[in-house]
């Protein structure tokens, strides 16, 4: 028999000043399956579950088997502690609950942990003293605890004491006063709980903490600004709406905080990782200890206000079915980069509610452009890593971009977007590179180490490595010996330097104490890599800034980081905040002198092709992007189908269309281009009844003509700017099931697409047959599921385009736009320079809406746009066109421009660079085949037209030069 006192606090004698902690975390490391866990306490504070939750989890998942034992004695245990205990394995664990009922006294604090029992016996521990679930019971207040060990080794009289002690437990949870805890049970009890004053609790607990159990928390600053932009959002009628905020400034906590404002019923909540759905409960939990939640499995229907889902459970269509489409109030869908689209797509086509909120930290608008689609492009808020800096949010970065001499990356084989992984594990497990590692980490580190790794190998590798070195480490992963929880607590208490871990810290996780990042690892995506850096960002007591210490190497794949990391970290200044600063407070990025060459080259090549631009997008992201994403990233669509016809032609030309996508591009190639991604839009409505047909499963499905007006009402009035602008106003205010609209709509673009109008491009595709919308496709039923994904990527992308330009529209207006007259715009390109220069490929700022008083009705944002003169070479003739004059130009092609001679044309030429230069000039055709470009001016001579030579565009019109009122994208 081992018997033990442990004693907290300030000990008289320093050698017995063991707080249980630790104990406890040891005893429950050893519990795995077949173990029975008991813990019997008189009040349980959620400070102190919080430290003992992570390993109780651990234990469970190795198959033990736990029972608690609380009280309502004094009404002292927190309601939020109970709840969080309702959210363990129920198939694991037994949660019972002594009622006092104000009388009887309740004041057991026994811990049992069972892990075998022989016949002769049980074996295990136990744990009798004075220390109850809480912070400081655990952990600083003055306790003594006499800890019972029990081996086959010991003596009889251990063995009758500890099956004494589990006999009790035994007994006490048939008691009549004991009941299992229930959410109702809470409910009730809340009340009584609140009534207990602070002063009170004090007295009962001994605690020092400083929280009062009755309140909640606060938003922070950037919060208070959040919740402000999603309340507006909701006055503007807005039901879907993205909020992008850096790792750390408490997005979860903020949806917690507009659930309370709009005072919402039902909630669900829905992630892609468990871990991420428990955090988020717990938080939503403290805040609101009277809503009852629970984590939906979908095995059963959860009776609980609030639930907590994954998207992989959610989204299946059986699953969805149990629930009306207006069963919650508002939805919550955190870290939607995650989300596979169709999946989401089902959950937020069959779902209703009041208001649909998603969440992300993603920093671009690339990788944001499928996600701001599933949320109507409705971004709402964005506070980036730069802002929480400077609001001491976070932590200040320092980063040291090392130069890995170690291996040549650009030899290692690249497929996919990113290294084979057999071919970097080979490469990584080695001790040149591991020296490397070692000797930047010892001249740069600070107190508490995370570092990434390829894979698993590698982190045995290098905790190896380290340890041989004298530096104690450990590495980390699923199925490691190294459990996570106990890792992370030898960690903050300095009994290892370096943990070495494999995707088991990218997100999700806090780990406030960790000052440095040692990566290891090529990140190819930017996402993970910005992820990786939050792992260290959070503030913590004595940190004063955050070390990345990165081994980059000559691969594209590498350095990007650099560039990234600056635009996140660099401030804004200037009128409007336009021109790039200084980095945030206590920010510096320092380079090995190695990698500015290649930096440099790096740079060199950012003005590439269309085809170059797609590749180098698909390589940053580490998959085929979408239409959407491609715009966003500032691929210029009209020339991309200059060369390549359309978005899908170009994706196949590249290979990434899937047979089955190239299939149905085949059969369907002209509809997706001419009824989808070419269609003009002088309003909404064609994409709007496209997006109504998809969400109603349409083309398997061809729904009423009642049912497609019905939900595409619906579908418009999540887009109120699109609603206010193209609606008249004698529809706006009516109901979707009026009349009125149904007729409107009908009349508008079912009877326009279905070739009732003259002039209808759109005939051949859809008919009206009995009373139904019905799409002409003769394809099998996986054909039409594949179709319906090619529709609908490149519905997302005309949908942004339009809502892009109507948000400019609405800014140039300052106010509420009347809804007529349409005021027409074109595409404006400032850095196309006719006659000099030439047209940047690059982000959306490159291109602005223009409108213009002089523009004709007949003008499509299709086909023309709008660009200025450079130059003299036109001034002079019929037709002068002065320096800086505004022309409307219409985009040609070889197969469309009919009769050129005479015309004012705009020429493309690739000088010996690649770069584009544009020229206009009047061509004159001098024998067969034969053409030279005149200018206006004299002065200038004419040339030669050759076949490196393109026309792209034809002079329609020189207009007045006002200068533009929307100079800034939105």
């Amino acid at each position: 028999m081992t018997l033990a006192l442990f004693t907290g606090g300030q000990s008289a004698d320093p050698g017995f000043q063991q707080p249980l902690l630790p104990q406890l975390t040891a005893a429950l490391a050893s519990c795995g399956a077949g173990s029975r866990i008991a813990l019997c306490v008189s009040f349980i504070r959620q400070s102190g579950l919080t430290l003992l939750r992570p390993d109780l989890l651990a234990a469970l998942a190795r198959g033990a088997q736990l029972r608690v034992i609380t009280s309502d004695y004094l009404n002292v245990t927190e309601p939020v502690a109970l709840r969080d205990l309702l959210k363990f394995p129920q198939a694991q664990s037994q949660i019972l609950i002594y009622q006092s009922q104000g009388e009887a006294g309740f004041h057991l604090k026994s811990y049992l942990f069972i892990q075998a029992a022989e016949a002769d016996g049980l074996q295990g521990c136990g744990f009798v003293g004075s220390s109850n679930i809480s912070r400081d019971a655990l952990t600083r207040s003055l306790e003594w605890n006499w800890c019972l060990d029990v081996t086959p080794q010991s003596s009889p009289q251990a063995r009758d004491s500890l099956q004494a002690l589990h006999a009790q437990v035994d007994a006490l949870a048939r008691d009549p006063r004991v009941v299992p805890l229930t959410h109702a049970w809470i409910d009730e009890y809340i009340d009584r709980y609140q009534q207990t004053s602070l002063a009170a609790v004090r007295a009962i607990t001994g605690a020092q903490e400083q929280e009062d159990p009755c309140e909640v928390p606060s938003p922070n600053a950037v919060q208070l600004e959040a919740l402000a932009a999603l309340r507006d959002a909701r006055q503007r009628e807005c039901q879907r709406g993205l909020v992008v905020m850096a790792t750390g400034l408490g997005k979860t906590w903020l949806a917690a905080f507009d659930v309370r404002q709009m005072q919402a019923a039902r909630l669900l909540f829905v992630a892609h990782r468990e871990e991420i759905l428990l955090q988020a409960q717990r938080s939503f939990a403290t805040l609101a200890p009277r809503q009852s939640s629970g984590l939906y499995t979908g095995t059963t229907q959860q009776q609980a206000d609030w639930l907590f889902a994954s998207i992989q459970t959610l989204g299946q269509d059986r699953q969805l079915e149990k629930f009306a489409p207006d069963y919650f109030d508002y939805i919550v869908v955190d870290e939607f980069h995650h989300a596979a689209s169709p999946t989401y797509r089902r959950l937020l086509a069959h779902f209703k509610p009041r208001f649909l909120l998603g969440l992300t930290a993603t920093p671009e608008r690339t990788d944001q452009a499928d996600i701001l689609a599933l949320c109507d492009n409705n971004l709402l808020f964005e506070r980036h890593l730069a802002e929480a800096i400077d609001l001491k949010l976070l932590a200040p970065l320092i980063y040291h971009g090392i130069f890995d001499h170690t291996l040549d990356y650009q030899a290692l084989p690249w497929r996919n977007g990113q290294f084979d992984p057999k071919a970097l594990e080979t490469a990584f497990a080695s001790k040149k590179r591991a020296q490397h590692a070692l000797a930047q980490w010892q001249r740069l580190h600070q107190n508490r180490t995370l570092a990434f790794c390829i894979s698993t190998r590698h982190a045995d590798y290098m905790a190896d490595f380290f340890n041989q070195a004298g530096i104690p480490a450990l590495a980390v992963y699923a199925g490691s010996q190294a459990d996570r929880h106990q890792a992370l607590e030898q960690l903050d208490a300095g009994d290892i330097q370096v943990l070495f871990s494999v995707d088991l810290f990218n997100e999700g996780t806090d780990l406030p104490a960790i000052d440095t990042l040692l990566m290891l690892r090529p990140t190819e995506s930017k996402i993970v890599f910005l992820q990786q850096l939050g792992r260290g960002l959070r503030r913590h007591p004595g940190k004063q800034q955050l070390v990345v210490i990165d081994l980059v190497g000559n691969h594209k794949a590498c350095l990007y980081k650099p560039y990234l990391l600056r635009q996140q970290l660099r401030r804004s200044g200037g009128p409007g905040g336009s021109e790039p600063t200084a980095l945030a407070a206590g920010c510096h990025i320092n380079l090995d002198p190695q990698l500015l060459p290649l930096l440099d080259q790096l740079k060199r090549g950012q003005r590439l092709k269309v085809v170059d631009e797609y590749r180098r997008l698909r390589d940053e992201l580490g998959y085929r992007p979408s239409a959407l994403q491609a715009y966003e990233a500032g691929l210029d669509f009209q020339k991309l189908r200059q060369q390549h016809q359309s978005w899908f032609g170009l994706v196949r030309q590249q290979g990434d269309l899937t047979p089955a996508q190239q299939a149905v591009q085949e059969q369907c190639g002209d509809f997706l281009l001419q009824g989808v991604e070419t269609t003009a839009l002088t309003k909404c409505f064609k994409m709007i009844l496209m997006q109504a047909l998809l969400e109603l499963d349409g083309l398997h499905q061809p729904p009423s003509l009642t049912a497609l007006s019905l939900r595409s009402r619906e579908v418009l009035n999540r887009y109120p700017l699109l609603a206010q602008q193209d609606l008249p106003d004698s529809l706006r205010q009516l109901p979707a099931d009026h009349p009125s609209w149904l007729r409107y709509w009908r009349d508008n673009p079912i009877t326009f697409s279905t070739g009732g109008k003259a002039g209808s491009q759109s005939s051949y595709w859809f008919r009206i047959q009995e009373e139904r919308f019905v799409p002409v496709f003769d394809l099998p039923s996986e054909a039409l599921e594949t179709l319906h994904e090619l529709i609908q990527e490149l519905v997302d992308l005309r949908l942004a385009e339009y809502c892009r330009r109507t948000t400019k529209r609405q800014t140039a207006t300052e106010g509420p736009m009347p809804s007529q007259p349409t005021v027409i715009q074109l595409p404006f390109y400032p850095n196309l320079k006719i006659a000099c220069g030439h047209f940047k490929q690059g982000d959306d700022s490159q291109m602005q809406w223009l409108s213009h008083p002089d523009l004709p009705a007949t003008v499509d944002p299709a086909r023309h746009f709008l660009a200025r003169a450079s130059g003299h070479s036109m001034e002079g003739g019929k037709q002068s066109i002065a320096d800086g004059a505004l022309l409307l130009l219409e985009r040609i092609t070889p197969t469309q421009a009919g009769s050129i001679t005479g015309s004012t044309l705009a020429i493309e030429l690739e000088d010996d660079a690649g770069q584009p230069q544009y020229l206009l000039r009047v061509v004159r055709k001098i024998g067969p085949g034969e053409y030279r470009l005149k200018a206006n001016n004299p002065d200038y001579p004419e040339i030669p037209a050759t076949e490196q030579m393109r026309p792209f565009a034809r002079l329609k019109a020189v207009l007045t030069t006002p200068e533009p009122a929307d100079e800034d994208d939105a």
